[in-house]
């Protein structure tokens, strides 16, 4: 009874935990750039004196599903979506770099291109810096070119160009504030073959229907694992009952 109590009981605890990364992914379906956490469940034998006697399910995150989202036309300038494979480096709060599709650009404190969130996106030299302006344009390369105030219209100057990197999907690992990074903890050179759209957002690549879809079969399983638990408490009971009276 005890073996299948706890087989039940890990069950159900690792459905929950394949729960918690589905429902995070349905929560992100309108996040911009946002790329869909990938779940799976693995069987894991339960080793001892002699032969393994149970399997217990574990649930584990397999990687990040990096299929592109669609490209939606905004007409700001400092949005930009990455075109196909790529990503854009930014700095994390805690001062490494990460690689994100988020591309709803903004200027902060001193004139440091940022994202939506607050990241500070990376350059040739570090973060991204620009002066006081009146128009900007990101090219397709990434290149940031800028009016000055006062210049006439025909007037730019090429500041710098966004780190726009490439990365092997089996290489890159998802922290947890949201950003990743290589899994060796080293950073990417830039490569000239990425390039971006400009004045246009990546949607999430999360697939609602499939997500859903999900959810349900997640709650079904849970389901089941509980039941199994209150059978091992029924058949634990009438155990029980049977020992006292043939005693």
């Amino acid at each position: 009874m005890d073996r299948m109590l706890y087989v039940a009981m890990t069950g159900a605890k690792q459905t929950m935990l394949a729960q918690t990364a589905n429902s995070n992914n349905l929560a992100n379906a309108n996040t911009n750039g946002f790329r869909a956490d990938l779940a799976a469940f693995r069987s894991m034998p339960v080793y001892g004196p002699g032969e393994p006697t149970r399997v217990y399910a574990m649930a584990e995150s397999t990687g990040v599903d990096t299929t592109a989202g669609a490209i939606t036309p905004t007409g700001r300038d400092l949005d930009i979506a990455v075109n196909g494979e790529g990503w854009i480096a930014v700095q994390a709060p805690d001062g490494s770099e990460a690689y994100t599709r988020v591309g709803n650009l903004q200027i902060g404190d001193g004139g440091i291109l940022q994202t939506g969130s607050g990241l500070q996106v990376l350059g040739n030299g570090g973060p991204v810096a620009l002066p006081p302006f009146e128009k900007v344009e990101i090219g397709a390369d990434g290149t940031i070119s800028v009016r000055g105030i006062g210049q006439s219209a025909s007037t730019l100057t090429v500041l710098d160009r966004i780190k726009l990197v490439r990365i092997d999907a089996k290489d890159l690992a998802k922290g947890e504030d949201g950003l990743l990074r290589m899994r060796d903890g080293s950073n990417v050179s830039p490569d000239a073959s990425v390039s971006v759209v400009s004045g246009a957002l990546e949607t999430s690549n999360v697939n609602t229907v499939e997500a859903m879809v999900n959810l349900i079969s997640l709650a079904r399983q849970y389901e089941a694992q509980v039941n199994l638990m209150k059978t091992a408490e029924e058949t634990d009971t009438a155990a029980t009952q049977l020992l006292s009276i043939t005693g």
